[in-house]
């Protein structure tokens, strides 16, 4: 094929794909087909296994249906987060008496509202985040079902890197929960200040820099960040709803960073996997670590990076209070070097974690990044903590230093 007809070609299956995704999504087109495409995440294997009877007795209802999923899942209740405002799918139950709760571990993020439905997204190795819903069926038993639908409309936007993913909003939401939408919205990462987070949440513990958290609104109301510390939301909701009584602020902290790099991992990967597609329909023997391929690899690592070693991170001020329960909840999941070194130990002044490399690198949807691409992020990390490209200054020779024994002892792919 002459130089004319490989472009020719090309410009052909751009032209298709444009028009096809004026009716579907690039994620539902070859090659991800995402609706069509059978899950094998962790829900889908325990809906299985309840499908086929080899798990009986399971919980439909409330507390007990959330404690059985969490559990099969392997999220912790210390996770626990609240957040009031109307801005989920079961929005008609949500207030700031009846918040829904959110629990997440690196791989999977649980929610559910008492009175309602258990709410999942489940990372699966080819389709990145799947959405679930959790509910008894007319026989009372537990029912999983998978939503390919509903939840994308929010979940599958620019507030998710274009791809299906998460996401966290801050809101001034008003005594009933609405959003007062002509005030504004701010989306959340850890880039955010913290003057802008946590409207429609509540934050148990404190923090020395003022946030939206704990408030209700009104369009007259004085906007102005402010430091409403509470220890707990008893007196605020009905605790018995819930399983703790704390929407702990160190675990909004983690959640919000974890959401974003989730996202960026998912997009840099789906992205790398539809330009092979391209590639190798134009040109079946062609290389997919060359050409338009390596490239779009290259600006997926480069975004993951950044973003892993906490680049424009937001001041935290003297520092935050939490739950110790939820720190040491969450140190456990991760491994450490033989010194007790590790990515998942807090610092909580200034900044969230004492060493400044993301822990989810130990997550599913890292390690399960197309070959290429990992490749290119762990030659990128390498290059950062060799001093090696600009924009780092921020993490100094020992921090760098640090993290690179961190993962060359903890993380195999470093090797």
């Amino acid at each position: 094929m002459n130089r004319f007809s490989k472009i020719f070609a090309l410009s052909l299956l751009l032209a298709q794909s444009v028009f096809a995704q004026g009716r579907r999504d690039f994620w539902d087109l070859e090659p991800i087909r995402y609706a069509d495409t059978i899950a094998s995440d962790r829900l889908a294997m325990l809906a299985k296994k309840i499908e086929d009877r080899k798990l009986a007795g399971q919980p439909s209802h409330g507390l007990k249906a959330l404690e059985f999923v969490l559990d099969e899942l392997n999220v912790s209740r210390e996770s626990q987060v609240l957040v009031f405002s109307k801005t989920s799918l079961q929005i008609s139950r949500i207030t700031p008496k009846n918040p829904r709760s959110l629990y997440f571990s690196e791989n999977t993020y649980v929610g559910y509202v008492p009175g309602g439905a258990v709410e999942v997204i489940s990372h699966d190795a080819v389709l990145g985040p799947v959405f679930y819903l959790v509910e008894p069926d007319k026989d009372d038993a537990l029912r999983i079902e998978r939503d390919t639908s509903r939840c994308l409309s929010c979940h599958a936007t620019s507030r998710t890197e274009n791809v299906p993913g998460m996401l966290i909003r801050s809101v001034y939401a008003e005594e009933s929960g609405h959003p007062i939408l002509q005030l504004g919205t701010h989306d959340v990462a850890h880039e955010t200040p913290l003057a802008d987070r946590w409207g429609g949440w509540f934050v148990t513990g404190k923090s020395s820099l003022p946030h939206l958290g704990n408030r209700v609104f009104t369009e007259d109301s004085d906007l102005t960040p402010s430091s409403i510390p509470i220890k707990s939301v008893a007196g605020l909701v009905d605790v018995t709803h819930y399983l703790r009584p704390t929407s702990d602020v160190v675990s909004l902290l983690v959640l919000e960073h974890q959401v974003k790099m989730h996202n960026l991992i998912n997009a840099a990967a789906m992205n790398y996997r539809r330009s092979v597609y391209f590639m190798q329909a134009l040109n079946p023997g062609a290389d997919p670590t060359q050409g338009s391929a390596s490239d779009i690899a290259d600006s997926g690592a480069k975004d993951i990076v950044d973003y892993l070693f906490f680049k424009d991170e937001a001041d935290l001020g003297e520092g935050v209070e939490g739950d110790p329960a939820f720190q040491q909840a969450f140190m456990k999941r991760f491994p450490k070097c033989n010194d007790g070194e590790s990515l998942a130990e807090f610092r909580l002044y200034g900044r969230i974690f004492k060493n400044r490399c993301s822990y989810m690198v130990y997550s599913d949807a890292f390690k399960g990044m197309p070959v290429a691409l990992k490749h290119k992020v762990i030659a990128r990390m390498k290059r950062v903590l060799a001093g090696e490209e600009e924009g780092f200054d921020y993490l100094k020779k020992s921090e760098r230093e640090r993290i690179e024994k961190i993962l060359g002892e903890t993380l195999p792919d470093w090797k």
